[in-house]
């Protein structure tokens, strides 16, 4: 491992080819003083990363790429999305989306090995994929920086260059708890028993959910991802303290990051090991929660688009949902709120007419009750999802459009 001043990275690199392209951290892991000396030193390239948050190099000659679209990245004229299940994301390194240069952002060496901290996902297969074909790895090493187990430690030999800094790492805004959500979250949680294994992701319905889960016992986690909602979780004694907390990446507040640093209870594994559809079938009483934008009367859901614009992407919805419901004893639960505040209309659709992310949960769960799915008819999912989910001020509607469907007996 060579150290250089991030002014002098770009002349330490060796040639790379024209536009090459970039993998990167992603979510709130993202190296940007690295980024930012390479954007300095490159006319144009491919910059790849999951859930990019501003800021990021953002100029002409920059190419945007990813399979999950962050904030940074939506409504760009330079956008380049490539639909994939976050569980074969791993697969497109080694096929049509090879890399050239890797940058990563790591804790401080710890005997001679690096961690990729809160944030090891895709980067591990990037990693092997970079060094088969003679690129470069280089790590932004941050003292803020976790050391968490699992796959995301590197040899500090593995690393061809790295920039030092110290700065705090970044973490997503609070979201104020409503009404709306804490009754979701509710409803959900109590389709919960003790012993459940959870599966997460963050913002006001999901830290609802985890709200409701404080009195339960001997919950485990296998989970793409969690945040602090883990953290209190511990703190109130629901959690198996025998079981290991399993993710792929993490984000949340300095507390929450003090709290994984060096913690033997948590290990980060690789995408592809967290999201394998038939390991996440393997835990009992798996509960996957996930969100959508609409769920139409054939419980299909749309997760991804609005219109003609890609919203997010897949992500790791279709890996869980398929988990959980192979799961002994499991559940696959899509949590909503029945009415879009910004957008004015109801979230339960007759059809949508988006591409569809997922499809058949076990339930569908909004403020306004649960509408069980699976293993009902299609004629009895749609007045489920009419009468126990759908907001009251569209439910005729939806029944004249259950009968245009064939939905009606």
């Amino acid at each position: 491992m060579r150290i250089v001043d991030p002014d002098a990275l770009p002349a330490a690199l060796p040639g790379l080819p024209a536009s090459p392209r970039v993998v990167t951290s992603g979510n709130f892991a993202t190296p940007r003083t690295a980024l930012a000396a390479l954007d300095a030193g490159i006319e144009t390239y491919r910059l790849n990363l999951l859930n990019a948050q501003v800021p990021l190099p953002d100029r002409d000659g920059v190419i945007w790429e990813t399979s999950f679209v962050g904030a940074a990245m939506r409504r760009s004229p330079r956008l380049a999305y490539v639909p994939t299940r976050l569980s074969l994301v791993p697969d497109l390194w080694r096929t049509t989306l090879p890399p050239d240069v890797v940058v990563v952002h790591t804790s401080t060496p710890r005997g001679g090995q690096v961690s990729l901290g809160i944030e090891v996902n895709v980067l591990p297969s990037a990693i092997e994929a970079v060094r088969a074909r003679g690129g470069v790895l280089i790590a932004q090493m941050n003292p803020r920086m976790p050391f968490t187990r699992g796959d995301g430690v590197l040899d500090v030999d593995d690393v061809d260059l790295a920039v030092e800094v110290d700065e705090p790492l970044a973490s997503p805004p609070p979201i104020p708890l409503d009404d709306t959500a804490a009754a979701i979250g509710a409803a959900v949680a109590g389709r919960v028993p003790d012993g459940a294994t959870v599966q997460l992701g963050i913002g006001a319905v999901p830290d609802a959910v985890l709200h409701g889960l404080r009195s339960r016992r001997g919950l485990r986690v296998w989970s793409e991802m969690f945040s602090d909602g883990v953290l209190a979780l511990d703190a109130e004694g629901a959690l198996d303290t025998d079981a290991t907390i399993t993710a792929s990446f993490a984000f949340g507040s300095a507390e929450l990051y003090r709290w994984i640093d060096g913690n033997d209870r948590v290990q980060m594994l690789r995408t592809e090991v967290v999201n394998e559809p038939a390991r996440i079938a393997r835990n009992p009483r798996m509960v996957s929660v996930n969100t959508a934008l609409q769920v139409d009367l054939f419980a299909q859901a749309n997760a991804s688009r609005i219109g003609s614009r890609i919203f997010s992407g897949f992500g790791g919805q279709t890996d869980f949902i398929v988990g959980a419901l192979h799961s002994p004893g499991g559940q696959a639960i899509m949590a909503l709120r029945s009415w879009h505040p910004k957008a004015d209309v109801s979230t339960i659709v007759p059809l949508v007419d988006e591409p569809v992310t997922s499809f058949q949960p076990t339930a569908v769960v909004t403020e306004q009750g649960v509408a069980d799915v699976f293993g009902h008819d299609e004629r009895t999912q749609a007045a489920h999802l009419i009468e126990q989910a759908a907001h009251p001020r569209v439910r005729d509607e939806l029944w004249e459009e259950a009968a245009a469907l064939g939905l009606l007996g």
